[in-house]
This record gives structure tokens, C-alpha cells and sequence, in this order.
């Protein structure tokens, strides 16, 4: 997925109880999905810059030699201002874009 065109909020947002909790008429159940779709999120992400970063790495054996690099500063700026996997999750979960099942329920 492409979290890099996201619309959800850089900052602090303060959510309606009742439309956190609408799809699944239980918040604890809500925050437990959300929580779970933020940890994959974040994953992603982690992944992502790490491989990007590892793009720009040079390797040294003299520890004398410090240099910073600009590309790698510039790519996590970025990834600096992208906003939090929570609030992605949450923005996922208001579009209806989370997909998730009770397992108790699908072995009836």
C-alpha cells in the first residue's frame, strides 16, 4: 500500500467515540484492530526506509571518517513528516479499508 499519499492528519486529532467504535459496536475491539493495523503499518514503513537507506551506505573500516550523507538525511526527513501509523490506521478505518473477521464467528 502507498503511505506516502495518505490523508490522514500530521497532528492530533480527537475522534468521535461512536464512529470509532460503529463497525464493530465495540471499542475495545476497535482499538484492538486498529492497534494491530498500526504495528503493520509501522513495519511497512520500517522496511521501507531501511531498504531505501541502505541504498545510500557506504562502508568504511576507518572509524575516523564520519560523513554524513545527504540523500540518506533527505530520504528520513521524509519519512520523519509522514504522519504516525496510528493515524493511518484510523484514517484506513473511517474509509473502510481494514478488513477483519471474528474467528469464532467464521467457524459456525
Amino acid at each position: 500500500m502507498d503511505y506516502k499519499n495518505t490523508n490522514a492528519p500530521v497532528t492530533t486529532v480527537t475522534y468521535d467515540r461512536n464512529k470509532v467504535e460503529a463497525p464493530t459496536e465495540n471499542l475495545y475491539e476497535a482499538i484492538s484492530i486498529l492497534a494491530k493495523r498500526a504495528q503493520q503499518i509501522n513495519g511497512d514503513l520500517k522496511t521501507e526506509l531501511i531498504e531505501k537507506l541502505e541504498e545510500f551506505a557506504t562502508y568504511t573500516d576507518s572509524l575516523d571518517e564520519v560523513f554524513e550523507n545527504k540523500e540518506q538525511i533527505e530520504v528520513s526527513r521524509f519519512y520523519e513528516k509522514l504522519p504516525k501509523p496510528t493515524a493511518m490506521a484510523i484514517q484506513e478505518w473511517f474509509e473502510e479499508k481494514i478488513y477483519y473477521r471474528k474467528p469464532e464467528e467464521s467457524n459456525e
